[in-house]
C-alpha cells in the first residue's frame, strides 16, 4: 500500500505514485471482457433488464454491495457503494452511465423509419473489439464508459488506497428514452424520470459531486441541453378525390397532407435562426440548441378515398440552461401566423437544461483534470460543444444543485488503451474527491 495519508495537499509526484498503483491494479483483460459481455447484452431503450441483472450480479461478486431501484420492476437502477471509511472526514462521488443504447426496435415501427438493410446492421447491438478499437453502438453510448469506472472501482479497492467518503458506482435505465406519447404508453415507453432522476429521489444516495460517465473524447462539460419535443398539427379540408381542384400554388391546396411541405420550408428556415440566436457560451461549455423534424402523421392509408383535415409535423428542440419551453411556442406559433397556416402548436414532452454552478464544480474539474495530468494526458479541456448540446445525465445532478459533468474516454471507436486511460481518471478523481484532496 502506498504510503500517502489523505490528510492534506498531495504532490504531483505522489498523484502519479497513485495513478500507476491503480493502473497495476487493471488487469486489461478483464476490462476488456467486461467492456464486450456488457456490450453484448440486448439493452434496447425500454428493455433495459438484462443488463442490469448482469451489473447487478457484478457488482454483488466484486462486493460493491449492490441495490436495485426501480418505478417499474422490470427497468430499475443499480447502485453499488464502496469506501465510507469515514464519511465525516470525506467527500461523495457518484458516478453514472446509462444500460439503454438507441437502435431499431425490431418490430413494425422500424419500418416507419428506417431504410431496407438498416435494421440489421450489427453495429446497433453488437459491442466488437478488432485490432484494439472496440465498435459498436452498446460501447460507444453508454456501457463502454460504464465498463471503465466499474473496473476503475475494483482496481481501487484492490490497491488498499484509503477512501473516507463513498463512491457510488450507478447503472440506470431510460437516458435515451423512449417517450410516454400519443398511442405509446405503458411502462416500456417510460422516458428518463424512471432513471437517474428516480434513483437520485429515490436511491439512497447522497452525493457531493456526480460524473455522467459517457464518451468525450476525455474532455468535460458541466453544461448540458433539456429538450422539448413540439407536435404542431396543421389543418385544412378533406376533399373528396374526384371533386379536387388543385392549385398552382402548394400553400392554397386544401389538404395539410400538402400544405406541409411549405410548412416545412419554413420550418427550416427557423430552424437555422434559431440555432444561431441562441447558442449559449458558458465556462462549463458551449450549447448550441438544435432542431429537427422526427415525423410526419396524417391521413389514413387505408381509407383513401379522399384526403385529410389534419397533418402533424412532430419536432424535437434541444434547449440551452437559459431558454424556456414558452418562448419556443411563441415562436412556433409566431411563424404559424407569419406564414398563414391555420392549425396548433402542441408541446408533448418537455425537460429543462441545467449548467452547474462554476466555483462549486471546481474541485471536481480540478480532480479530474489532475489525474489526467498524472498518466500524461494532460489537463482536462472542454469537451466538444456536441456534447453539451444534448440531454445527458449529468443534468439530472445539476437540477439538483450537486455539481455534475459528463467525462469519459473517445466516443467513436475507443482503443482499449483509451478506455484503461479512463478507468484510471475515474479511479484516481475518486480517491481525490473521496478523501478531500480535491473539492
Amino acid at each position: 500500500m502506498i504510503a500517502i495519508k489523505p490528510d492534506g495537499p498531495i504532490s504531483s509526484l505522489e498523484l502519479q505514485e497513485v495513478a500507476e498503483t491503480i493502473r497495476k491494479a487493471i488487469d486489461k483483460q478483464e476490462l476488456i471482457d467486461l467492456v464486450l459481455e456488457l456490450g453484448n447484452i440486448r439493452s434496447l431503450a425500454g428493455y433495459e433488464k438484462d443488463a442490469g441483472d448482469y451489473v447487478y450480479e457484478w457488482m454483488k461478486r466484486e462486493q460493491f454491495a449492490p441495490k436495485r431501484v426501480g418505478m417499474v420492476p422490470d427497468r430499475f437502477n443499480v447502485i453499488g457503494r464502496y469506501g465510507g471509511q469515514n464519511p465525516t472526514q470525506g467527500k461523495n462521488l457518484l458516478l453514472t452511465s446509462h444500460l439503454d443504447t438507441e437502435s431499431p426496435q425490431y418490430n413494425y415501427l422500424d419500418s416507419w423509419k428506417y431504410r431496407p438493410g438498416s435494421v440489421e446492421r450489427s453495429e446497433w447491438l453488437e459491442a466488437k473489439l478488432e485490432n484494439g478499437v472496440f465498435s459498436g453502438r452498446p460501447v460507444e453510448n453508454d456501457r463502454g464508459p460504464m465498463a471503465c469506472f466499474l473496473i476503475g472501482a475494483k482496481a481501487l479497492k484492490k490497491t488498499g488506497l484509503p477512501m473516507a467518503g463513498t463512491l457510488y458506482l450507478t447503472a440506470c435505465p431510460a437516458e435515451i428514452g423512449p417517450e410516454h406519447v400519443e398511442e405509446f404508453q405503458g411502462t416500456q415507453y417510460l422516458g428518463k424520470e424512471i432513471g437517474a432522476q428516480f434513483m437520485m429521489t429515490h436511491g439512497g444516495v447522497a452525493p457531493d459531486f456526480a460524473i455522467a460517465a459517457e464518451g468525450t473524447d476525455f474532455g468535460i462539460s458541466w453544461v448540458s441541453c433539456g429538450h422539448a419535443n413540439f407536435r404542431i398539427d396543421l389543418y385544412g379540408q378533406d376533399i373528396f378525390t374526384p371533386l379536387l381542384e388543385h392549385p398552382t400554388e402548394l400553400r392554397k391546396h386544401p389538404s395539410p397532407l400538402v400544405q406541409v411541405a411549405p410548412l416545412i420550408e419554413a420550418l427550416q428556415r427557423w430552424c437555422i435562426e434559431f440555432e444561431k440566436d441562441n447558442t449559449y457560451h458558458s465556462p462549463g461549455g458551449t450549447a448550441i440548441p438544435k432542431v429537427q423534424i422526427g415525423a410526419i402523421r396524417g391521413g389514413d392509408p387505408h381509407v383513401m378515398g379522399s384526403g385529410s383535415e389534419v397533418c402533424s409535423v412532430y419536432l424535437g428542440l434541444t434547449l440551452t440552461p437559459v431558454q424556456t419551453i414558452a418562448d419556443a411556442q411563441r415562436q412556433l406559433e409566431a411563424l404559424m401566423a407569419a406564414e398563414g397556416f391555420d392549425g396548433k402548436v402542441e408541446p408533448i414532452v418537455y425537460r429543462q437544461g441545467f449548467e452547474a454552478d462554476a466555483v462549486q464544480v471546481g474541485g471536481l474539474h480540478r480532480a479530474l483534470s489532475r489525474s489526467s495530468v498524472s498518466i500524461g494526458k494532460g489537463e482536462t479541456k472542454q469537451g466538444h460543444p456536441i456534447y453539451s448540446s444534448m440531454w445527458r445525465d449529468h443534468n439530472v445532478f445539476n437540477m439538483y444543485h450537486i455539481p455534475a459533468v459528463t467525462y469519459g474516454p473517445r466516443r467513436f471507436g475507443p482503443t482499449v488503451d483509451d478506455m484503461i486511460d479512463a478507468a484510471v481518471v475515474y479511479a484516481t478523481s475518486a480517491w481525490l474527491i473521496c478523501n478531500r484532496l480535491e473539492g
